[in-house]
């Protein structure tokens, strides 16, 4: 099963945390219970790469029902797409894709990752190589209300560094999301987005370099299996207080010891990014999430 399941990078990763996974529920098709709930979200990550190579990340939004599954190895996303959006621009149908349902109402979430099918203007569809549940670990609650935003949208900001807001939204973060890829056989490998929680102040700020805590989660390792495998990634921070969405793209190290460094307690090992590429877009969430409630696995945790 194992072997089934996981790639290389994945497997070598867990034998460096020191784990024995001996099986996965990591399916082939959708169970009844996630086409539902993908089918109920009124939003969705989405990961893929750019043309050279680069994990990207995004974030699609609609009314409860812009997501269907007409099947349990298809999902059919109905949603706008803006052209600036450097994941949107490099989505196309045989393109890999991954995918994270996550409610903020409720901490659940499940991911879907596989092969863009057909696509249209406003339709992407998802042929699913890999369907599994996620633990509900690290994940604040939150009311999500309707923000103001301008009609059309601002553009696209590409930053040189890091400015004031960037920084602020970073020290201040207690979700954001990472996308990485990993090359290998089917179903193995391909792209992947998943979430990433903690007080606010778990995400360090060191010049370029941001260092992140690797709290215990379902240990199945496929973001650090990925990075192993392919050390880029792209991190997608959104701004719950003025609905903007910050997008960085880097190089990856891991350190797998957890006296390496004097971190958050609760840290079983780390990771930082080099930053490559930053952008943003100012008032791109259709809400603002207000009267946050802390998960208990991350009150247990610290900051730096």
């Amino acid at each position: 099963m194992k072997d089934r399941v996981f790639h290389p990078g994945e497997r070598r990763a867990q034998a460096l945390a020191q784990l024995d996974i001996v099986s996965a529920p990591i399916r082939s098709a959708m169970p009844e219970q996630h086409r539902d709930f993908f089918a109920g979200l009124p939003y969705v990550l989405a990961s893929t790469l750019d043309e050279n190579g680069w994990p990207l990340a995004t974030l699609l939004t609609g009314q409860p029902g812009f997501i269907r599954s007409p099947d349990a190895t298809h999902l059919r996303i109905n949603a706008p797409r803006r052209q600036d959006d450097p994941a949107l621009a490099a989505m196309h149908s045989g393109k890999e894709i991954g995918l994270l349902g996550i409610d903020f109402s409720n901490r659940r979430r499940n991911r879907v990752n596989g092969r863009i099918g057909r696509m249209d203007k406003n339709r992407i569809e998802i042929v699913v190589d890999q369907s599994f549940g996620n633990c509900p670990k690290y994940i604040q609650i939150r009311e999500l209300v309707e923000s103001t935003r301008q009609n059309p949208l601002p553009l696209r900001e590409d930053l040189v560094t890091l400015d004031d807001d960037a920084r602020r939204l970073i020290a201040g973060a207690d979700t954001f999301f990472v996308a990485t890829h990993a090359h290998g056989d089917k179903p193995q490998g391909g792209a992947d987005v998943s979430h990433r929680g903690g007080k606010p102040g778990f995400v360090k700020i060191e010049g370029n370099r941001l260092w992140i805590p690797d709290f215990s989660g379902n240990n199945y390792m496929n973001t650090l299996g990925n990075l192993l495998a392919q050390p880029r990634a792209a991190l997608l921070f959104p701004d719950f207080d003025n609905s903007d969405i910050l997008h960085l793209q880097g190089t990856t190290e891991i350190l797998w010891q957890p006296g390496a460094l004097n971190g958050p307690d609760g840290a079983q090992r780390y990771w930082c990014m080099d930053i490559a590429r930053t952008w943003r877009f100012r008032g791109a969430l259709p809400w603002r999430g207000l009267h946050v409630q802390y998960s208990p696995t991350t009150m247990a945790t610290g900051s730096w």
